[in-house]
């Protein structure tokens, strides 16, 4: 059994905005350790059922340790970016009441020293959601140049130390192979010239190069727009993100779909006309104190959800 504590953020919102219906087919498209999963069985009836998806392979195993015997569940080790894929071989696409997505790193990746993610940690400098499959963060800092570098701190930690960071990584790593997080986060710690109030001067790099090594950002657009066919009319999509990348994304793609068909500016078209297929349901919620309190991870979360409507 896994012996690592885990807290499933948001879980009554997150469940409450599903909608559940006892006979539905629902998604849960980040497994993680079971949380949310666990929440939504107890709201299916016999005839329910609950896909889980993640490409973690310790989450896999797992979910098929806790969940394995229960006919209604059903685990796939693979990418949410292949929803629609998985929706289409289990013979419910389009059929599908409700998809959750909790983006991000999960607490015990996070706790798990080998894993590579945390500058809490020392351990090897992994950081892949899926150890078996792709580089791991070592071993594309051994090779990257130092503009890409900057570039992937920039855009994907919004680091504006980033040019900085990158020089001292790259001759950091000329002269001695950088292998351990605890390395990585020294070397950053030490170039980055004004550190943040309550936040570790490495926690923009880390998020970056684990944002670029699992390409989370395209995925999760990519996804986003399968959801929307996977989705029965009525299905709710809801979607937990961690920082203002991933928000943002979210909130565009509910935005772009509430809005409908777009035509040039001026086109004679009336407002039933435009087709929208998504709509909100209630505005970005957040923890209350107590849940950071009581979770620190959760301070940053932001649950949206959307339903389908055509």
């Amino acid at each position: 059994m896994n012996k690592y504590k885990h807290k499933p953020v948001l879980l009554e919102e997150v469940v409450e905005g599903l909608a559940i219906k006892p006979n539905g087919i629902y998604v849960d498209g980040t497994f993680g350790r079971g949380g949310h999963a666990r929440s939504i069985l107890k709201l299916l009836s016999t005839q329910g059922k609950l896909i889980a998806i993640d490409k973690d392979p310790e989450a896999a195993r797992e979910a098929k340790e806790l969940f394995g015997n229960d006919e209604r569940f059903h685990i796939c080790h693979d990418s949410f970016v292949n929803i629609a894929e998985i929706a289409k071989n289990l013979d419910v696409y389009g059929n599908i009441g409700g998809i959750l997505l909790d983006l991000g790193v999960s607490s015990p990746q996070l706790d798990e020293e080998s894993r590579g993610f945390s500058f809490l940690h020392d351990g090897p400098l992994d950081m892949r959601m899926n150890p078996e499959v792709g580089v791991s963060a070592a071993v594309w800092i051994s090779k990257v140049k130092a503009e890409e570098l900057a570039d992937v701190f920039k855009k994907y930690g919004e680091e504006r130390y980033a040019k900085r960071i990158a020089k001292a990584v790259i001759e950091a790593r000329n002269e001695v192979p950088i292998k351990t997080t605890k390395q990585l986060a020294e070397i950053i710690k030490v170039a980055n010239p004004k550190w943040e109030k309550h936040k570790h001067p490495a926690t923009r790099c880390f998020q970056a190069i684990r944002i670029f090594i699992n390409n989370e950002l395209a995925e999760l657009s990519a996804c986003l727009e399968d959801c929307l066919e996977v989705l029965a009319v009525g299905g709710r999509l809801t979607v937990v993100s961690f920082h203002s990348l991933e928000d943002r994304i979210v909130k565009r793609f509910i935005k772009k779909h509430e809005r409908g068909d777009t035509f040039p500016a001026g086109f004679p078209v009336r407002q039933e006309e435009l087709t929208p297929r998504l709509k909100r349901i209630g505005r970005a919620i957040m923890p209350d104190s107590k849940e950071c309190v009581d979770n620190p991870r959760a301070r940053s979360a932001v649950l949206r959800i959307a339903e389908k409507l055509v």
